[in-house]
């Protein structure tokens, strides 16, 4: 049988309630607990933690082999090792000695299904009594004595012809419980090393790293994720920020101008042809936009519609055409967005929108900024 165990506490002094604070729209727990998931090998998922909020979050989803665990308090305090809480379980669960014990870190959101299994093949091959997840580093590294500890500074190597050196990354360990019992400790006995991608290097311990990996997660991770695939019969877009770049321009003569991209036109042709319905709601008024409109042969055009007025007008599209807002594709990029972003069946942004809407759950990152095809790509994904 092979045990996955998730340790978070609630105290988290850098980041409070961090292990479910969302992170691209999802608590960050449940990440990890999502991919085991849907790895085939892993039987039973053990959140072991002390709070409330936790508990109640992981509660909250539909898991099928997750269960929460209440760790004691003792195990719970700033001092309390990781080792502490694992020999606690499985003294408390009573684990038979064979049973394979996988330590999964919260902290390490990018790890996807695909590692666990590789990892997990790899410690059945029975080479290995233990097992610990590093990723490459090519950085140089010296001694605190002036020497170098990894190359020979007078020969510096080339980055593609350098080996690099393998770090720990945290991500994950596997061991057998009778090994743990022995040694007290995640890792014993012959050691191997499952390499993980370059990308993986970093663990949310401080703000900054929240920051990194959120942006890694939606290039790396995100990005290969097909969207649940809905029929659309409605799509919408927001104007600044998403069909232009932002900018405001100015003639001369004191006129407004706005850039849009010949692409993003050309999606709507795609949408039309493919009999979807189109429209533009936006929450500036203008002769500009209403000539972009008529330009692209949008079936619905509401100017002036700020916060939730969007929302209104497009359930009151979805009144007339007689479809639901589960039907409706939207692409928006700032909080003015956000209520009929959260409404929509599918929904995306340009990859320069707003912190807020990118964390909205559910949220499609585009690859493209506003104004520069991000609406294309939307459209791209989402055709049938």
């Amino acid at each position: 049988m092979v045990i996955a165990f998730i340790a978070v506490r609630g105290g988290s002094k850098s980041i409070p309630l961090k292990n479910i604070k969302p992170f691209c729209g999802k608590p960050l727990v449940c990440w990890n607990i999502e991919a085991l998931e849907q790895c085939q090998d892993v039987d039973e998922i053990i959140v072991a933690t002390d709070s409330d909020k936790i508990e109640d979050v992981v509660a909250s989803q539909s898991y099928k082999k997750t269960k929460v665990y209440r760790r004691s308090a003792e195990n719970a305090c700033d001092t309390a090792s990781t080792e502490s809480v694992m020999l606690e379980y499985i003294n408390y669960a009573k684990l038979p000695a064979d049973d394979i014990f996988m330590l999964v870190q919260a902290t390490s959101p990018l790890t996807e299904t695909v590692h666990f299994t590789e990892a997990l093949g790899m410690y059945g091959k029975g080479g290995y009594d233990s097992i610990l997840t590093c990723v490459r580093n090519y950085r140089f590294f010296w001694n605190a004595d002036g020497t170098s500890m990894n190359y020979d500074y007078m020969n510096r190597p080339r980055r593609q012809n350098f080996d690099g050196m393998l770090m720990e990354n945290g991500a994950f360990y596997i061991n057998t419980v009778e090994n743990i019992l022995a040694s007290c400790n995640r890792l014993s006995g012959k050691i191997g090393i499952y390499e993980m991608p370059e990308y993986t290097a970093t663990e949310i311990d401080e703000p900054d790293d929240w920051i990194v990996l959120e942006n890694l997660m939606r290039k790396h991770v995100l990005s290969k994720q097909k969207p649940e695939k809905k029929t659309i019969k409605l799509f919408l877009s927001d104007v600044d920020g998403t069909l232009t770049d932002g900018g405001m321009y100015y003639s001369e003569s004191g006129d407004e101008l706005k850039k849009f991209n010949t692409r993003d036109g050309m999606g709507f042709q795609l949408l039309r042809e493919a009999g979807i319905k189109t429209g533009i709601i936006t929450s500036e008024d203008t002769h500009i936009v209403a000539n972009r409109a008529k330009k692209l042969k949008v079936d619905f055009l509401h100017q002036g519609k700020r916060n939730g007025g969007k929302l209104v007008v497009a359930k009151e599209i979805c009144g007339q055409l007689g479809i639901t807002l589960d039907e409706v594709a939207y692409i928006g990029d700032d909080i003015n967005c956000m209520e009929l972003l959260e409404a929509v069946g599918v929904k995306a942004c340009p990859g320069d929108a707003c912190e807020e809407v990118k964390d909205i759950p559910g949220m499609m990152v585009m690859k493209k900024n506003g104004g520069e095809g991000c609406v294309r790509e939307f459209i791209e994904i989402i055709r049938f």
